[in-house]
């Protein structure tokens, strides 16, 4: 079956077949939060971004292959609940956002800056840093050299806006600013969008609405 990002609590992971890498995303509660695993085909390295809850759940995901790494998306709880456990059964090591960081109860062994990169065996990611949900919430890019990027955005990015800012105006513009120079000006429209919580989209149909979403002011 074709994938399409549609997940629920209970349910199984749905699974998107990339040539270089293999993406599976679930989705765990007790806040309908999304978790994505990434395999190397080459390799058979993985990492996971956002151990948010449900840790057996999660290790069940991940298998008896273990994980080499751990990225948390930003330091709201939601997002690292099983992460302590996640990382005591596996010996992942962890990597956040450096401005963050310290928002999240177990050790963070790689502070990530904007533009810096990770490796899930042969495959690259680049971190986008984007302040206004969180200090130092971090994105994650896919550049798939045989076909369109893959973009994880944690809270920062949804289907029909940008993440929770709480009614402040400054978080608000600082978000928005962030979305549209770092993702919106330097990835295509057929960018896949993957984030913290609820359905996929594209960069392509949240585009025409980025002047409605600054009118609007949330």
């Amino acid at each position: 079956m074709a994938y399409t990002g549609a997940v629920k609590v209970g349910g199984p992971a749905d699974v998107h077949e990339l040539t270089d890498l293999i993406i599976s995303k679930i989705a765990v509660g007790p806040m309908d939060n999304n978790a994505y695993l990434l395999r190397c085909r080459a390799t058979d390295e993985q990492l996971l971004i956002d151990a948010a809850a449900e840790p057996e759940t999660l290790l069940g995901l991940i298998g008896e292959g273990g994980i080499s790494s751990v990225v948390t998306t930003h330091q709201h709880q939601d997002h690292w609940g099983a992460l302590g456990e996640v990382v005591e059964r596996t010996g992942a090591r962890t990597f956040a956002g450096r401005y963050d960081a310290e928002g999240i109860p177990v050790p963070t062994d790689v502070l990530v800056d904007d533009g810096d990169t990770l490796t899930v065996g042969r495959v690259t990611l680049t971190a986008r840093h984007l302040v206004g949900h969180t200090p130092g919430s971090i994105a994650l890019v896919y550049d798939d050299p045989h076909g369109h990027p893959h973009l994880f955005t944690g809270d920062c990015l949804f289907p029909g806006g940008v993440g929770n800012t709480r009614g402040n105006a400054e978080n608000f513009t600082s978000l928005l600013n962030d979305v549209e120079s770092k993702l919106f000006e330097q990835l295509p429209d057929e960018t896949w969008v993957y984030p913290g919580h609820g359905a996929d989209t594209t960069l392509g149909a949240e585009r025409p609405h980025l002047a409605e979403w600054r009118e609007r002011g949330w």
